[in-house]
């Protein structure tokens, strides 16, 4: 098996690859006809609607991330997982069927959206975590690019479908549809022989377990230079959902087909992206940083496309860009973060990627609705591009690097290393920033 694919020659890990694929689809599906459906149904093609639902689903995260997170340091995190999903998939057979019913109002939509969004926050750091139990450490880099495809294998396939069965049957049967879709996760965590696990070790119940956490990051000058990397761009830029559909609807007056469609075409750079974040074994802080910069270039390339088709084409390179951001972003963090201390960590990265989704949909959505939807993507154009300058420019100062930008052959970010005594790298960037520091010399 080439070593893209190498974690699927373990059987836990290929179930559970299996099992979130398929509700992975049907989460895809869900999201685009639950936008679709506060943007067509339910308002006169309201962005701010939109962005509202948008962070009543992502809310939670700000709130309950860290709470979760010691949840998956201190319990079995199968039976968590099994307890999210049975959560998620009633949701969304509970929203299909007030949908289907003829029912459906706004404020219900906003209710059921914050509560997925409390659901959510619990199983994102057990998920995120879970993954290190199903394959041997040399494969976790591997196993989380794998982990990405098929997110972004799911978004290929999700958006496109969701968009015809709108267009034939309405957004009820979606939802229901998405509901049954859990099923498949549930089985593959039932079906896992726990013999071949790899457990990590739990953290056991003590006082002060969440500040310590905060401790651990404040301490590791390289996690917060990703968090704050990652938490501006998914704060502005992130918002494909609410801007694709502003898009497809006020710039192109196209309907749910295509809506679906663009979500499919950004997936295939995703998707792309992903895979070959499967066979780096090591992803570090300078591709964080580079791959933001790209995603600023590609978006704000994207935004001023003339038509519906040049559009789309656009979407391929964002996708690639976030996908390999987010990766890099997820793969660096888990990897140099200590086994007992992973899930709050991991929460906490999970609350600045997902909880500055409810600070920046309602706020993207107003400036397209005042501006265009083509400045909805422009803000995250320009966002990411500030923070990536910035990022560098803080690398540069306080990690002794040096960063230039190559536009000639071939166009990219260099971030060089030189060499120092290891005495004099601790006091300077941290424990992990001088072992990263030292092997990119």
């Amino acid at each position: 098996m080439s070593a893209t694919f190498s974690s699927l020659s373990i059987r836990n890990y290929r179930l559970w690859f299996a099992g979130a694929l398929v509700a992975n689809v049907g989460t895809w599906m869900q999201r685009v006809a639950q936008d679709w459906l506060v943007l067509t149904e339910l308002t006169d093609e309201s962005g701010v609607a939109v962005g509202i639902t948008t962070a009543l689903q992502f809310a939670p995260f700000l709130v309950l991330s860290a709470w979760a997170g010691l949840l998956a340091d201190r319990f079995d995190r199968r039976k968590l997982l099994i307890a999210t999903q049975v959560a998620q998939g009633v949701l969304a057979a509970g929203l299909g069927a007030l949908v289907l019913s003829g029912h459906a109002q706004l404020w219900q939509v906003y209710v059921f959206a914050g509560l997925l969004g409390v659901v959510s926050a619990v199983d994102a750091p057990v998920r995120q975590t879970f993954v290190a139990e199903l394959v041997p450490a040399a494969r976790l880099s591997n196993a989380v690019g794998l982990n990405s495809a098929s997110f972004n294998a799911a978004r290929l396939i999700g958006p496109g479908v969701a968009g015809l069965l709108i267009a034939a049957v309405g957004s009820g049967w979606v939802f229901v549809i998405n509901a049954a879709t859990f099923a498949a996760t549930i089985g593959s965590l039932v079906l896992m022989r726990g013999t071949e696990l790899y457990p990590m070790p739990h953290a056991t119940r003590a006082k002060g377990q969440i500040r310590e956490g905060i401790a651990y990051v404040r301490g590791r000058s390289d996690i917060v230079v990703i968090m704050v990397v990652v938490g501006v761009v998914s704060t502005f830029g992130l918002n494909f959902q609410l801007t694709s559909a502003l898009m497809a609807r006020t710039e192109f007056d196209r309907g749910a087909q295509e809506y679906g469609i663009l979500g499919s075409v950004l997936a295939i750079g995703s998707l792309t992206g992903a895979l070959l974040a499967a066979r780096r074994e090591r992803p570090r802080v300078r591709l964080v940083i580079g791959s933001a910069f790209a995603f600023g270039v590609a978006t704000g390339v994207m935004a001023l496309m003339p038509t519906y088709l040049t559009f789309a084409i656009a979407c391929i390179p964002v996708g690639l860009a976030s996908l390999t951001m987010m990766t890099a972003a997820n793969t660096s963090i888990q990897m140099s973060t200590d086994p007992k201390m992973r899930g709050r960590v991991m929460s906490l990265y999970m609350m600045v990627f997902l909880g500055a989704t409810p600070v920046g949909s309602p706020i993207v959505g107003w400036i397209g609705e005042t501006f265009g939807a083509r400045w909805s993507i422009g803000i995250g154009s320009i966002s990411a591009l500030l923070v990536a300058v910035g990022a560098a420019w803080w690398a540069r100062r306080h990690w002794d690097v040096r960063v230039r930008y190559h536009v000639t052959t071939r166009p990219h970010l260099e971030v060089q290393y030189p060499r120092r005594r290891a005495d004099e790298a601790p006091a300077r960037v941290g424990a992990q920033d001088a072992a990263d520091a030292q092997q990119a010399a």
